[in-house]
């Protein structure tokens, strides 16, 4: 019988809102079980950006990283964000190990290609996850603690969604472990009406996706959430919940079927 691993990502907003993240790392430690985190922090770097005059420019909920860019991104996600989740972690007494995808080889991606008049720059697209270095890190007793960064094994660091990688993991994963999969944001799941929190939309098949997308219910960065979370899905993870940072016990949320 596999044992249970939870995989959860948590986005930029949270990570920028320093109750919100305390709270959810706090929820975090308390999940029984084997589990790993992988983090966002896009906030954080276009703050960042801004500070050090460098534009940020997106395309369908994904950032353009030119030179400048990636300096920014790499500093902030495999920095900033990903030893403060350590170091908060350590101190909820989870033996948290903070990486990015050059690290120990676990994640490498390769350069995406211009794709209809669009160069995002130095971005990746995950080509494989080391899953068995992984899950000897997770079954040693370490909680890995994933940036949002990968590696072309020519030496590049890659910025990549992070988003991707969380569903990418799940996937290499979903064979050795029984995976829940929880991506947690700012909203209590998908929202039927993007203003109204009281509209989430309790499943999403694949179907219901292609409609919704088609008639503008969902757009923007939660797309590539939720297509990552359905690849995740026809892999098969046993679970995806898309929900708010504060409700990581799957209580409630978006299930993604």
């Amino acid at each position: 019988m596999k044992q249970k691993l939870t995989i959860v990502k948590v986005g930029g907003a949270v990570v920028e809102d320093e109750a919100q993240l305390a709270q959810l790392l706090k929820d975090f430690a308390a999940i029984e079980g084997h589990k790993l985190l992988v983090h966002g922090g896009g906030r954080k770097a276009t703050k960042m950006a801004e500070r050090l005059g460098i534009e940020t420019h997106m395309v369908g909920g994904r950032r353009i990283t030119d030179a400048g860019m990636l300096e920014v991104v790499t500093m902030v996600y495999g920095g900033l964000v990903n030893k403060h989740v350590v170091a908060c972690l350590q101190a909820q007494g989870i033996n948290a190990l903070g990486l990015c995808g050059a690290d120990a080889g676990i994640i490498r991606s390769v350069k995406r290609p211009v794709k209809d008049g669009i160069d995002y720059g130095f971005v990746g697209d995950v080509s494989s996850v080391a899953a068995t270095t992984l899950a000897r890190f997770v079954e040693s007793g370490l909680v890995p603690v994933i940036a949002p960064l990968t590696h072309d094994a020519q030496g590049n660091i890659l910025n990549t969604n992070a988003d991707t990688m969380a569903g990418e993991v799940a996937k290499a994963l979903a064979p050795i472990f029984n995976v829940t999969l929880i991506f947690a944001f700012e909203k209590p799941g998908v929202l039927a009406c993007a203003d109204d929190d009281n509209s989430v939309i309790p499943t999403i098949s694949r179907a219901d996706f292609e409609r919704y997308r088609a008639d503008g219910t969902i757009s923007g960065g939660m797309l590539p959430k939720i297509e990552n979370a359905l690849a995740a899905v026809e892999a098969g993870v046993g679970r995806v919940l898309i929900t708010m940072a504060t409700a990581i016990d799957g209580r409630s949320g978006t299930v993604i079927e």
